[in-house]
Parts: C-alpha cells; sequence; structure tokens
C-alpha cells in the first residue's frame, strides 16, 4: 500500500466547544496518511502523475481554517472529504488530529482523534 504522508503540519486555527477556544484559538497539529497507487510516478518521474504533498497542506489548511467547528471529529471529517473531492487519486486516508493547547487542566501532550476513510465510504 503506497502512502503519501504529511507529519507534524501545524495549523492555527479556532476550533473547541468553550468559547474561549473560538475567540482565542490555539495550534493544531495533523498527521495525515494519504493512501495512493505511486507506480505511475515511480516510473514517471512527474509530479502530474502523483498527489502533491505540498498541494495536500495548502488543502488541508483551508478546509481547516474555513471554519469553525466545536469537534475535533467534525473538522477532521471536513478535511477528509475536502481531500477526496480535490484529489480524485487519493483511495483512502488516514488523519490524525492533535490538540497539544486543549484547555484542560492536566499534563499531557495532547489529545485528538484519528479517523480512516476510504473513497468508498
Amino acid at each position: 500500500m503506497d502512502k503519501i504522508l504529511v507529519r507534524g503540519l501545524k495549523i492555527f486555527a479556532y476550533h473547541g466547544v468553550n468559547p474561549e477556544e473560538k475567540e482565542d484559538g490555539q495550534n493544531f497539529i495533523f498527521d495525515i496518511d494519504a493512501v495512493v497507487d505511486l507506480r505511475l510516478p515511480c516510473r514517471s518521474d512527474n509530479v502530474d502523475d502523483t498527489v502533491s504533498y505540498a498541494k495536500i497542506i495548502k488543502e488541508t489548511v483551508k478546509i481547516f481554517t474555513a471554519q469553525k467547528d466545536d469537534l475535533l471529529e467534525r473538522a477532521a471529517e471536513r478535511v477528509a472529504q475536502g481531500l477526496f473531492e480535490r484529489f480524485e487519486k487519493i483511495q483512502s486516508l488516514r488523519i490524525l488530529l492533535k490538540k497539544p493547547e486543549a484547555p484542560i487542566k492536566a499534563d499531557f501532550d495532547y489529545v485528538g482523534v484519528e479517523i480512516f476513510r476510504d473513497r468508498k465510504d
């Protein structure tokens, strides 16, 4: 299974159930696995035959910052659906969305959600 990987994509946005999260904002971190058949670009060495990770990043930022969601689940789903719409070569996605600055009185690295979506879903 071939994949295009994006790791540690930091995006400042305004998601959360608390009013201050939607007003002050915070950092979120994405890890994305996009399953794409890479046999053709491996032979051709042509960026048009693959899905550019730069374009995946740009689209993720655009989708994620387009609106304010209460739930990370909703925000991750919007990103997955948007990437499927934009890139027909993506067969499936794993999106790990981390919230390292969640307003919780505890010592943690991050809280988050991880979703797996297939284009057929």
